[in-house]
């Protein structure tokens, strides 16, 4: 294992799987400037390394995912464009890790607030701990969700539920997190790094190309009519049957052994 240490971020690669993890936990893990700076560079460059296939994310300590952002950097916003600017650099990085071509999983372990829900909104698998909670309490400082949150939470939990939170500020716990589809495991705490860690390594065992193909049917077809996203389906299935991995793929299913996958 290999590890690097941003300013406010913690890196690690086993294989082909590298863990992110927000280092402040001083700070409840707050998404400050710093953070997103350190996010947005390392997303990016977690996206082109070829010896990556899966990533997990992930906050110091047992309290906090993401408790939320800098409160003290909220407060000193003064001016419509400032303010918009803020919301747009997070919704930037946030952005980066929904595209990505390779599966981000997010490992919530306590409290999921405001830029830390919309931070794991933004993965494409979030499973949490028995402690977790969420909740989009941006009313309660005089704003609304500016990371994502009104657009996310509404595509995955429906509108009537997400007004209900986003309008309230209130918490919920793991129990209702699941029932309403944020998250699709909860598991103890001492469990959850154990279980993301399984997540993460069952995908990067499968093909890359069909992975990145079905994060792409899924997240971009939601967006489109049901003909366009058959369409996008039928194009992708079809572009991947060309693909040295199909061959390998249906080659080892029918010969009885483990396929060995190169993203070709």
């Amino acid at each position: 294992m290999t590890e690097t240490t941003y300013q406010t971020l913690l890196l690690s690669v086993n294989g082909s799987v590298a863990e992110v993890t927000i280092n402040r936990p001083d700070k409840l893990n707050a998404l400050s400037a710093q953070v997103l700076n350190d996010l947005r560079h390392l997303v990016a460059d977690l996206r082109e390394r070829e010896d990556i296939r899966a990533v997990i994310i992930t906050g110091a300590g047992e309290k906090a995912f993401v408790a939320g952002a800098d409160i003290g950097e909220l407060a000193a916003l003064n001016d419509w464009e400032t303010g918009t600017e803020f919301a747009r650099s997070g919704q930037a990085v946030f952005s980066l890790i929904e595209t990505s071509p390779k599966p981000f999983i997010a490992a919530v372990n306590g409290f999921a607030l405001g830029g830390g829900c919309e931070l794991a909104l933004a993965c494409h698998i979030r499973i949490c701990s028995e402690n977790a909670k969420f909740g989009q309490p941006e009313v309660n400082l005089g704003i609304i969700p500016g990371y994502g949150g009104t657009q996310r939470l509404t595509r995955v939990m429906g509108r009537t539920y997400a007004t209900d939170l986003i309008l309230t500020g209130r918490m919920i716990n793991a129990t209702e997190a699941h029932a309403h589809e944020i998250v699709s495991r909860v598991v103890p705490l001492t469990d959850l790094m154990k279980t993301a860690r399984e997540i993460a390594s069952t995908i990067a065992a499968k093909a890359p190309l069909a992975v990145r193909a079905s994060i792409e049917a899924i997240f971009m077809g939601s967006e489109e009519t049901i003909e366009e996203g058959l369409d996008r389906e039928a194009t992708l299935f079809g572009r991947l049957t060309t693909s040295a991995d199909f061959h390998e793929g249906t080659t080892a299913f029918l010969e009885k052994r483990a396929a060995n996958f190169q993203g070709q």
